[in-house]
């Protein structure tokens, strides 16, 4: 089987806008209906008055949001589970021990992002310790307890979601599960972690580098194993990892999209092939990213040869992966994407505990927060780039008020952001009044967006004071729906924009780059 790295990775191209500018007075508000939420770093109280209804409102609504309380997980490889998945997920999209209608828990976790749900099962199974024992007869024994029945509940949690019952995060049922699922098109993606088995499968066999299971998908479910090999039928299709490969997928796959790239591509391979065998999901993993379509813009599992039945992806793919440039390279890049991550767990944060200010229902329905998190990470480089070098440009001066804005594209077409930075020598976000204009600003400078790029269907707007002169300050954050974009509001953003020129300054200075998931060398 052929493996080639050269063109690997999602590549995209962006173009970046920047324009600065002195920020004037305030508009009057437009009446369009827009979703703003605010991250509050200022107690409520401290608000109070402002002087614009439109914000005004804002603040009323969000005094009766409540704290959003999480269970942590009982058993400790379940509070593992749990604290990979928050980094991964964030925790807006991550639940332990969701509960069913009656009270009984439904999964150990829950990931939920839009129409698709990861349900994990974990598990663990001290059976073989230092025995001398037969293996196969503890290994049996392992695999039914730890693998087997937690398959048959996952099915169970599978028809639970699609009977559109509904999810609890108490026993008690007096505690509504918060998210919104589109459940006429949910797809669910089933994932059993056993734990218990590495040291075994070590000594069983002395090639196995990491002790992680062999996984072979078939015809048929339950067929005869080998021991530290797991028979799954292709159909219906369950993911089995373990206390090896659970932190390396949840590691490399960080972000619920490439996640779900992931399991979408694993998915499609195990339908496509009659058989799939491997020595570890790490190993599966190497073979994903080893292996990419031009024309789909994706990573796959398997190979592109006409006539093959079935694959074997052998142990070590993943440790020989780790060695290559191309591998190394990526991961120094993603360094830097994390401080989108940042911003949106700072945002997370404050949503769980109710102390999101606004009118965006961030676990209900669609929020700039959710539009954030789509994005995959090597794409959060360009956005973490992106704004991190508009804050290192910002005017040193702080005697006069300035602004600059920043043009962002998103990896999904049709979607962009607008980061707004302001300073004023003498107000700043503590003051009602100007954070109202703040906001203001923010949803003008994101209506101009969309007159001059009239393509774009989603807008988010992140608006700060600047940090170069500002130390400490919140976000507002600001969701522009432009999928029914009329002349009518055209202008009227055309006429609000008049005193600030977002976009139609001299100043305007624009950049293509083309990212990719793995750089290619610059020797």
């Amino acid at each position: 089987m052929r493996y080639w790295l050269g063109r690997t990775g999602c590549s995209a191209t962006a173009r970046v806008c920047c324009s600065d500018g002195k920020a004037g007075c305030s508009v009057s508000g437009i009446g369009l209906d827009v979703c703003l939420g605010l991250s509050r770093n200022v107690a409520l109280g401290q608000l109070g008055e402002v002087g614009h209804a439109y914000t005004r409102g804002l603040v009323e609504r969000a005094m009766t949001r409540e704290r959003i309380e999480k269970s942590i997980g009982i058993t400790r490889t379940e509070r593992w589970l749990g604290a990979l998945c928050e980094r991964t997920f964030l925790g807006m999209w991550s639940y332990p021990s969701p509960k069913r209608d009656d009270g009984k828990e439904l999964c150990d976790l829950l990931v939920a992002f839009e129409n698709t749900v990861v349900v994990f099962f974990d598990r663990e199974g001290q059976h073989f310790g230092n025995s001398e024992r037969d293996f196969r007869i503890l290994w049996e024994r392992w695999r039914r307890e730890v693998v087997d029945r937690q398959i048959a509940s996952a099915r169970g949690a599978d028809r639970y979601l699609r009977s559109n019952r509904a999810l609890f995060l108490d026993a008690e049922c007096k505690k509504p599960f918060p998210l919104s699922i589109a459940r006429e098109q949910i797809t669910i993606h089933k994932v059993i972690v056993a734990h218990g088995a590495a040291g075994a499968c070590k000594r069983f066999c002395s090639e196995n580098l990491s002790g992680s299971l062999a996984v072979c998908y078939g015809a048929s479910e339950g067929a005869p194993d080998l021991p530290f090999v797991i028979s799954l039928a292709r159909e219906d299709p369950v993911h089995v990892l373990d206390s090896e490969t659970l932190p390396i997928l949840l590691t490399e796959l960080d972000t619920v999209t490439d996640l779900t790239w992931y399991l979408q591509a694993k998915t499609a391979a195990i339908q496509r092939y009659d058989a799939i065998f491997y020595c570890g999901e790490e190993d599966l993993l190497a073979n994903y990213y080893l292996n990419y379509n031009d024309s789909m813009n994706r990573h796959f599992i398997g190979t592109t040869e006409p006539g093959v039945t079935g694959i074997a992806v052998a142990e070590g793919e993943w440790q020989a992966l780790l060695t290559r440039h191309e591998y190394i390279e990526k991961k120094k890049a993603d360094r830097r994407s994390y401080f989108w991550d940042a911003l949106l767990h700072k945002s997370g944060e404050n949503a769980l505990a109710g102390e999101m200010i606004g009118d965006a229902d961030v676990f209900a329905g669609n929020s700039p927060f959710r539009e954030m998190a789509k994005e995959p990470r090597f794409f959060r480089r360009a956005l973490s780039d992106g704004m991190l070098r508009a804050i290192e440009q910002f005017p040193d001066e702080g005697d006069s008020i300035q602004r600059c804005v920043t043009f962002l594209p998103s990896f999904f077409k049709g979607k962009a952001y607008v980061f707004l930075q302001l300073h004023h020598p003498v107000e700043n976000d503590e003051s009602q009044a100007y954070r109202a204009k703040r906001c203001r600003f923010l949803e003008i400078a994101c209506g101009a967006a969309k007159n001059k790029f009239p393509d774009l269907q989603t807008i988010i707007g992140i608006a700060i004071d600047a940090p170069k002169l500002n130390p400490s300050t919140a976000e507002d954050f600001l969701l522009l729906d432009c999928r029914n974009w009329t002349a009518a509001l055209a202008e009227e953003f055309r006429q609000a924009n008049e005193v600030f020129n977002f976009f139609g300054s001299a100043n305007l200075r624009m950049r293509t780059e083309t990212i990719q998931n793995f750089p290619r060398s610059r020797e």
